[in-house]
């Protein structure tokens, strides 16, 4: 059986896809060509596969090469981060907690008022890496809005926070929608979305009429509409907190649901799931028939 990749291997890996030369990555890491080419070699024999084409021109990953590399990155960044877990955990109590990069800015505030002696390590990634890291225990938890839309990885449990809908950002001066089949007709209209339904709400938003443009983010999306003085679909939650004056929420032309999930091991952190209902409400969700 092939021993396992060294840190020094995968540091290769990553920095020749990265550089795109054997040699520009050989400087990089401080060691000389020949024993940089002599490591991928090995390694290319240990996996049984090539990893990189190699000509005049520099080294380019194969698919293999960067399936590879992309795993090289993921464990990297868990072992840059050992050290600051390490001094967390040894002051107090911590829990590392993910969410994707729409909610953050509205989630992590709640749960450091909600539990300010608990060290909560912030992490932020898309669903499916979330729910990837909580599977292999390099996370306590995450908060995702894909759960229903993906197959779960073995060993985590789902837990639903509460239920968001999209609703019309209308800022100062700007025209509620019309009547009739279509009330958006003639209008530029940025969306966002925190799940998979972005396709969908496109089709329908051109089914009423609208020339719909997709933010981003969510900030990004409020954004969009505030500059340029337009509607703009997003989840209710994102503005639950910071309407200006004059702004408002009014309801879609359209029902669409998200729902907010807990995702943590088999063993859910106690005070996590304590501080659930409070989340909700900070959050203005609805609450679903299995929320805690």
């Amino acid at each position: 059986m092939p021993s396992s990749p060294s840190v020094e291997d995968l540091q290769l890996v990553l920095a020749i896809s990265r550089t795109g030369s054997v040699g520009t990555a050989a400087r990089e890491l401080r060691i000389s060509q020949p024993s940089a080419s002599q490591r991928l070699a090995r390694l290319e024999r240990s996996c049984d596969t090539q990893l990189f084409f190699r000509d005049t021109r520099g080294a380019r990953p194969t698919p293999a090469g960067t399936e590879l590399a992309r795993r090289a990155e993921h464990i990297l960044s868990h072992l840059d981060e050992l050290y600051e877990a390490t001094r967390a955990a040894a002051v107090g109590e911590r829990l590392a907690v993910g969410t994707f990069v729409s909610l953050a800015p509205i989630l992590f505030p709640v749960l450091d008022a909600a539990l300010p002696d608990l060290v909560i390590e912030q992490q932020v990634d898309h669903g499916q890496q979330l729910a990837t890291m909580v599977a292999e225990g390099t996370m306590d938890a995450a908060f995702i809005a894909i759960a229903d839309q993906m197959v779960l990885p073995r060993g985590t449990i789902a837990r639903p926070v509460g239920r968001d809908e999209l609703v019309l950002f209308v800022p100062r001066g700007v025209e509620l929608p019309g009547t009739g089949r279509q009330p958006l007709r003639g209008r530029d209209l940025p969306f966002s979305t925190y799940d998979r339904g972005g396709d969908q709400i496109r089709t329908r938003l051109i089914a009423l009429g609208a020339t719909p443009r997709r933010g981003v983010t969510l900030a990004t999306t409020v954004a969009m509409a505030r500059h340029r003085s337009q509607l703009a679909l997003i989840p209710k939650s994102a503005l639950s907190h910071e309407l200006a004056d004059g702004e408002q929420l009014v309801p879609a032309p359209f029902r669409y649901r998200l729902t907010l999930t807990l995702l943590t091991g088999t063993t859910p952190p106690p005070r996590l799931l304590a501080v659930l209902p409070r989340l909700r409400t900070a959050l203005h969700l609805s609450p679903t028939r299995r929320s805690t």
